[in-house]
């Protein structure tokens, strides 16, 4: 269109440029992620019997998480007498140690048996399995965090092991984008690579040599002994889950967590890392 000496030229469309989900969906992992640190930090600085309520609702939580993940398979396994024994695994791990969560555990593996029964035998086998994976992956590893946090230096034995835990994601994160090339385990997690491993191991070795030397005034090998321990047990945490949601046929445990999934797949690192860092530090810097 022309006017006098001037052109009207068509309106150049303008770009608009949106928040792509993903962006946003990292932004809410992060937020979700330093409310969670806060939460520990602030039980265990605080009042360390309150962190113990923190666990114990973190895993009746996973409990429902995993339970109902395993239906989706097939399985039916029975919830109750495992949160009824979760809650039991908890309490005796704080008031009895080691063998009050033994007993607990046990009690709950013949309660499961007890229970299913009333379901008829159709199904029995693979659903009472189902029930004790479930005991057994969730309320009897997170007991060995309450055995952490028992003594009076709990907290400080807590924060070792979840820091020296974030320090292995953290360092396997940032080796795998950097150098990563050669897969770990390509058909359960294509992203992982053995320079990630690398990765984790030299950030657990170094921030776990730190702690044990500084903080419980222990040996050297014993942090690096306590850092190789924990990037392995946390990679293989993670692997395990993994595995699990493939073979079940899901992305995420649940959806309670936004950008993360459900809690149970915060948990996939922790809970086997619980039990090997009660057992390292139990040796190396002893009560």
């Amino acid at each position: 269109v022309q006017v006098g000496d001037h052109r009207l030229q068509p309106p150049v469309p303008v770009a608009v440029h949106h928040v792509a989900p993903i962006a946003l969906g990292e932004q809410l992992a992060v937020g979700v992620g330093l409310g969670l640190g806060a939460v520990v930090f602030a039980t265990l600085l605080l009042w360390r019997p309150s962190f113990l309520a923190v666990v114990t609702a973190a895993v009746l939580i996973s409990v429902f998480e995993l339970s109902g993940a395993l239906e989706k398979g097939g399985h039916r396994p029975p919830r109750t007498p495992v949160l009824v024994g979760a809650v039991a695994m908890a309490a005796l791990a704080w008031t009895r140690g080691p063998s009050g969560l033994v007993i607990a555990f046990l009690l709950t593996v013949f309660a499961v048996l007890l229970w299913r029964l009333g379901d008829g035998p159709v199904g029995y086998l693979r659903d009472a399995s189902a029930a004790i994976f479930v005991a057994l992956y969730v309320p009897l590893l997170a007991g060995f965090a309450v055995l952490l946090l028992a003594p009076d230096d709990g907290a400080a034995r807590v924060l070792t092991f979840i820091g020296t835990v974030v320090c292995s994601d953290v360092g396997g994160f940032a080796a795998g984008v950097l150098f990563g090339k050669h897969p770990l385990a390509r058909t359960v997690s294509p992203k992982k690579s053995w320079e990630g491993l690398a990765g984790s191991v030299a950030a657990c070795v170094l921030i776990g040599t730190l702690l044990i030397t500084l903080v419980f005034d222990g040996p050297w090998w014993g942090g690096v002994l306590f850092g190789v321990a924990i990037a392995v047990t946390a990679t293989l945490g993670d692997l395990g889950e993994s595995l699990i949601k493939r073979d079940l046929g899901i992305k995420d445990m649940g959806d309670l967590l936004p950008g993360h999934g459900g809690l149970m797949d915060r948990m996939d690192s922790l809970l086997p890392s619980a039990a090997v860092a009660w057992l390292i530090l139990s040796m190396v810097a002893p009560v």
